[in-house]
């Protein structure tokens, strides 16, 4: 038996028969481009597949009258989709790609088809949501049959990418750039070819260097690669000598790694529970080659598998699940909470949508508001009111809340009703909350008991509760009912619009008023400095400016009066263009409905993705210690003197992403920006210097360090931008998590584009140390 330590076995582990090769080996010795990771797994086979690859002709639907054909067809890496244009005159090609479709749905399931497919039989139709803000796909096919063709195709696909390896999607993205840059399709490299090939994955390379590197692959010396050679050309190109330095330092001189090994190496990146097992299990898990597997070794390739996975990631793998205690009442959480849910732009002329509210929930939104106002017939509607953006019905978005509320995380959702109607749609509004939502819709209270104590998350799974006005308890000092944004009427008098709201506003019907069982609609006009009488069903909804004064003027009475009772944080109605505020601010008091704009990327919903992509992306975060307690001394202003360090080296980066597609001599040159988000003492920001031309796999070496006064509250966010010298430098990529969730070591951490898509396979390596005083 073999031993995999002498050197016998050592060279049996290195001989080209059993190394893992980049790709699989050409087959029947013909020598062709590598094939890409769904090819090999027989995904080609499927029948369903097989019918997307030979093309279909759907009915693209926008209006009433415009369902245009278009055809469908997916390409042979299986993970794009290419359709073409019907102008006869000018053919134009678009691609979407598998991996930015958050979901396929079946029949008149979106707010297109509901309103406009009604001429085509629901087994006929289909709608692909994308991730982003890219609008739905309404599509109708010849035949059911052909629709549930590319519904069960496109989920066979969708999971399959989710059970790819990064080394899978690295094969695929390095498959796809190969066969871009094969320009006459024979399977075979010219330097050309090669350069351009350099070019398209973001690096350039001294034509002296790339010609030497070409030639070494050369081993036919015809001024071609094809085949193996291919492999040997992208295997070098792949290099990662950094990982390759790391990895000597604990495998020794027989460059592999026993399960002690691997154990010392898991030991000194901190690794909770590091046992010998547990090395043996990340062997058997991520090592690609079967004769170091039965020898319980780990090759250089199954190292880099393992950093490149989620056990190597920057993100705690232990806090992607629901890992915190979801027994507390519900003012001791952050929520996930959304302004203007139902616009996809701006508040002064943008489209209203249901489709919104899907979206919201899809990225974890637990708190989503309806803007509801008189609308004809009797049906309320929601659109932002005095302005030219569209209109939708109350009841279809109740639907919309029916439907998709629960389908991303089970916990509570609250509905932020900002009411503007009068008393018979009032009562209206109540009729269709009660008949749509049902048994999800919190009526009384859970505990007859403890009526006015806030219950659980745990408690409310499943279940809708209403925020609004309350009658009689609810009445303002000059004796009228309070509106939701209280302080944004006040600064508004004298607007002929608002005095009629307000003149609304007095009024409330019954039936709504019964459905405001624990968030009930109250008015803080100040902080007052000694412990209060807890009101815990009460919510008072602030503007950012008025948050902001308290947060400055009274910030541990803020805190303590967060501890007790839910506070919402809701934009100025200044920001015409739906801009956002920063929420880090407001997380730092303690407020749990921080309201944003969820259609406007930027920073601010970076961070938002960040607080709320632990704990199983449901949408609730558990509050700091110091933020739940009566009566806690903390204040966001004055957090005390510095408990931790945060020590970051930036290696390097894997596969940015190219900018600029369009012109193929466009090279990034990138820089790294870690940011820290938390008490305004810890706020800061730096950055490395910058590498010139190459977005493939820049190195940079620098160490970055932060001292921290409220590690808690942190969120640490990694940004890649392209510098420039004349203008602006452009956003490349971002990732951000809560310092908490921050593993120790050498990690990897895969980038988000803007709008929070995956930039697969693009990739920063760092090391992190977090030390505590």
């Amino acid at each position: 038996m073999q031993c995999g330590r002498c050197w016998g076995c050592r060279r049996r582990l290195e001989e080209p028969a059993v190394r893992a090769p980049l790709t699989a080996p050409p087959d029947g010795g013909t020598k062709r481009l590598p094939q890409c990771a769904l090819k090999k797994m027989g995904l080609t086979e499927d029948e369903d597949v097989r019918a997307m690859l030979r093309g279909s002709r759907f009915r693209k639907i926008r209006s009433q009258t415009w369902h245009k054909k278009r055809l469908y067809r997916l390409q042979e890496d299986c993970l794009s989709v290419w359709f073409q244009r019907g102008l006869p005159h000018a053919p134009s090609q678009h691609i979407f790609l598998v991996q930015h479709i958050e979901a396929v749905r079946e029949g008149h399931q979106s707010e297109g088809l509901r309103r406009f497919g009604g001429a085509f039989a629901p087994a006929r139709c289909l709608t692909i949501v994308f991730k982003g803000r890219r609008k739905n796909l309404d599509l109708a096919a010849p035949t059911a049959e052909e629709a549930q063709r590319w519904v069960r195709g496109l989920a066979k696909l969708r999971a399959r990418l989710e059970a790819m390896s990064q080394r899978e999607r690295l094969d695929h993205w390095i498959h796809t750039y190969l066969h871009r840059a094969d320009s006459n399709q024979d399977s075979k490299m010219s330097f050309k070819e090669i350069k351009s090939l350099l070019r398209m994955v973001n690096v350039d390379v001294n034509d002296m260097y790339a010609y030497r590197l070409f030639k070494e692959c050369d081993n036919s010396n015809n001024e071609r690669l094809e085949g193996t050679e291919i492999e040997e050309f992208l295997r070098r190109l792949l290099k990662r000598p950094e990982l390759e330095e790391i990895f000597h330092r604990y495998s020794g001189e027989d460059q592999v790694l026993s399960a002690p090994e691997l154990l010392e190496f898991l030991e000194d990146q901190g690794e909770d529970g590091a046992t010998l097992v547990h090395a043996r299990q990340l062997i058997q898990t991520h090592e690609l080659n079967e004769t170091a597997k039965q020898h319980e070794l780990m090759t250089l390739d199954g190292f880099m598998m393992y950093l490149l996975s989620p056990a190597g990631a920057a993100l705690d793998p232990a806090h992607t699940s629901v890992f915190q205690d979801m027994d507390q009442p519900l003012s001791h959480y952050f929520i996930s909470s959304s302004h203007n849910t139902y616009l996809t732009d701006s508040q002064i002329g943008g489209p209203s949508s249901t489709e919104a509210y899907v979206r919201a929930f899809a990225q974890g939104c637990r708190c989503v508001e309806l803007d509801c106002w008189e609308g004809p017939g009797g049906e309320p509607i929601i659109y932002h009111g005095h302005t030219l953006t569209s209109k939708i019905l109350f009841q279809d978005v109740v639907q919309a809340v029916r439907d998709h509320a629960f389908t991303l995380s089970p916990y509570p959702v609250i509905l932020s009703i900002e009411n503007h109607c009068g008393l018979e749609q009032q009562a209206t509004m109540a009729h269709h909350l009660r008949t749509i939502l049902g048994d999800m819709l919190v009526t009384e209270a859970l505990d007859s008991q403890n009526p006015e104590e806030l219950p659980s998350p745990e408690k409310l799974k499943g279940r809708v509760l209403v925020k609004g006005k309350k009658l009689p308890d609810a009445l303002s000092e000059d004796g009228r009912v309070l509106s939701d944004r209280e302080e944004e009427e006040e600064e508004e008098e004298g607007v002929p619009e608002v005095v009629e709201q307000r003149r609304q506003a007095k009024q409330i019907s019954p039936e709504l008023s019964a459905l405001a069982v624990y968030c009930c609609a109250a008015r803080l006009r100040k902080l007052c400095p000694a412990p209060t009488p807890p009101q815990p069903c009460q919510v008072s909804s602030l503007n950012e400016r008025k948050a902001k004064k308290f947060i400055r003027e009274a910030g541990n009475s803020f805190v303590r009066h967060n501890a007790r009772q839910l506070t919402r944080v809701y934009p100025l109605g200044l920001r015409m263009n739906s801009a956002n505020y920063s929420p880090q601010e407001m997380w730092n008091s303690g407020c749990q409905l921080v309201a944003l704009n969820f259609q406007t990327p930027g920073y601010e919903m970076d961070l938002n993705a960040g607080r709320f992509l632990v704990n199983g992306r449901c949408g609730y975060i558990l509050k700091p210690a110091c933020l739940r307690r009566l009566d806690t001394t903390f204040d966001p202003e004055c957090p005390g003197p510095p408990r931790t360090t945060l020590t970051i080296q930036v290696l390097t980066a894997q596969q940015l992403p190219k900018l600029n597609a369009e012109k193929p001599n466009s090279i990034v040159d990138p820089l790294v920006r870690v940011e820290i988000h938390g008490v305004p003492a810890d706020c800061t920001r730096k950055e490395t210097d910058y590498v010139l031309n190459n977005g493939f796999n820049p190195r940079w070496g620098q160490t970055l360090e932060f001292q921290l006064r409220a590690p808690e509250l942190a969120l640490v966010r990694f940004v890649v931008e392209d510098y420039d010298t004349t203008s602006p430098n452009d956003f490349v990529g971002q990732f951000t998590l809560p310092l908490n969730s921050l593993k120790q070591g050498y990690r990897h951490i895969h980038l988000l584009s803007k709008d929070g898509a995956s930039l697969v396979p693009a990739t920063l390596f760092v090391h992190i140390r977090i030390q505590c005083t």
